[in-house]
């Protein structure tokens, strides 16, 4: 690589707060279009899939909490699929925000407690031991600091609750690999910013970050050394994004 190369990569991946809000900002009108568009609607059953199992897994009732929400996907998934619940939803981007709660409405008549709100994964507006899952999908990769984040959603996970990750990951199969790294590379990113124009180069940028981010095996390292328990990883659609999850010690 060279030294030009590094400091390209090192721009398109600063996730400096300033940079990661206003990009995210800036992309929030398509956001939800070129995710399903990009994923070919996959990205929908992966969250489904997140949800059936980690609500199989926890025994613990209580509330709900999804970090780096977005505009609120999981979340709403995680609502649809279980009652009696508190949900909330944080992240750093006002305009995402303002998407979830504009989606929200819909359910309002079901009265169903859905809270998001704006915040910063690194410094968790609630206390310790709150919540009886705490997850984050395709958001981990955007936090300044990985360990912080993760011990942040430790924390204010109950004991016995679940903490888990949903992330793009890199596929194993050789071919399969090359032509999604191609894909990433070099046909996502034309495609985004001509559709989400923004001058941060933000479908530059989110590609980069999945390629130059941790392999789901470091994430577990990173989880087992924070005290998380029973580990358990689940690859999906050969590896393009894999599942992550364990528990809180008690």
């Amino acid at each position: 690589m060279t030294g030009n190369s590094v400091i390209q990569t090192e721009q398109l991946t600063d996730k400096s707060p300033e940079k990661i809000r206003r990009m995210f900002d800036s992309i929030a009108p398509w956001y939800d279009f070129l995710n399903h568009f990009f994923s070919l609607g996959i990205d929908r059953r992966w969250r489904r899939t997140m949800v059936k199992r980690l609500l199989n897994e926890t025994s613990l009732e209580g509330s709900i909490l999804d970090v780096c929400c977005g505009t609120g996907d999981l979340t709403l998934e995680f609502m649809k699929q279980t009652k009696n619940r508190e949900f909330y939803g944080i992240d750093f981007s006002q305009e995402m925000i303002n998407i979830g709660l504009r989606k929200i409405k819909t359910y309002q008549n079901n009265e169903i407690p859905i809270r998001f709100m704006v915040g910063d994964a690194l410094n968790l507006p609630f206390e310790s031991n709150r919540f009886s899952i705490v997850a984050v999908a395709f958001g981990l990769r955007n936090v300044g600091d990985t360990e912080r984040g993760l011990s942040e959603m430790l924390r204010v996970c109950k004991p016995n609750g679940t903490i888990a990750v949903l992330e793009f990951s890199m596929p194993k199969q050789p071919i399969f690999s090359t032509v999604y790294r191609f894909y990433f590379r070099f046909v996502l990113p034309y495609i985004g910013q001509f559709l989400a124009r923004n001058q941060d180069n933000a479908y530059s940028y989110l590609p980069e970050s999945v390629l130059t981010f941790d392999e789901p095996e470091e994430l577990v390292q990173r989880l087992q050394l924070l005290g998380v328990t029973d580990i358990q990883t689940q690859p999906l659609t050969f590896g393009i994004a894999t599942l992550i999850w364990g528990r809180k010690k008690q």
